[in-house]
């Protein structure tokens, strides 16, 4: 018998997320069985010190499309991701924060958009026909203004908005674009995208979207990272590397 072709893969990288990761693997493995049963989930945790990789770990023993990678330490949400991403065998891998902002439903929306020929969809909160439900505070929504104020004036001018955590690949696309990643931190996105100019057609997709608490964006420490990878960013790729 060949082996099975999956449909879909879905990478929820994770860090510390033990108060909330099981029931936001039950929904995305409730939805996935509903409407699309050739696939897996991919757990990828990021050097939690809490209980997410026996929990993980639990619910993967019970449910045989859900596995777990631990990377052992704390790299980054890029590092997290990428290592998802190139275990990922789906025809189609999106990306998804274990917080659901974006909500596993709004898959539907981004497969739409490949269908329609386009390599890589992803979520927006900034064009026409975004739902935002919930907002952040003042203060971090201006951070996020400003950083993507600053990606579009030196990265992905036609973006705008890099950072919502819910993206879709073909996974030819999504093998090429993450083999070649440096960035290991929250800017990963922006790199990702960066690579992607002329190389693949993208669509940014409207979606419906909440701001959940216990982000794990610092205002500050993380905030300067991300910037200053903006400028790593440009050095990495310069002259089309």
């Amino acid at each position: 018998m060949s082996p099975e072709v999956l449909e879909v893969s879905v990478i929820v990288p994770a860090y510390n997320e033990s108060a909330r990761l099981v029931p936001t693997l039950e929904r995305i493995a409730a939805y996935l069985d509903e409407h699309h049963p050739r696939y897996e989930v991919i757990v990828v945790d990021d050097g939690s010190t809490d209980d997410t990789v026996p929990l993980a770990e639990a619910l993967a023993d019970a449910h045989p499309r859900i596995r777990v990678i631990a990377l052992g330490k704390n790299r980054g949400k890029g590092a997290a991701v990428r290592g998802g991403v190139l275990a990922a065998e789906g025809e189609q891998i999106l990306f998804s924060d274990a917080d659901l902002a974006t909500p596993i439903e709004e898959l539907a929306k981004l497969r739409s958009a490949l269908a329609d020929g386009n390599d890589i969809a992803i979520a927006s909160r900034a064009v026409a026909g975004a739902d935002i439900q919930v907002r952040q505070h003042p203060a971090r929504e201006l951070m996020g203004r400003t950083f993507n104020l600053m990606v579009r004036a030196l990265m992905v001018g036609t973006i705008r908005d890099t950072q919502c955590g819910f993206k879709l690949f073909t996974r030819q696309a999504a093998h090429d674009l993450f083999a070649r990643a440096h960035i290991e931190g929250f800017a990963f996105d922006v790199e990702i995208l960066w690579m992607a100019r002329g190389r693949y057609r993208v669509a940014e997709v409207p979606v419906t979207w909440r701001h959940v608490d216990e982000s794990k964006v610092s205002p500050g420490g993380d905030a300067a990272r991300m910037f200053r990878d903006l400028v790593r960013i440009r050095w990495l790729h310069r002259g089309g590397r």
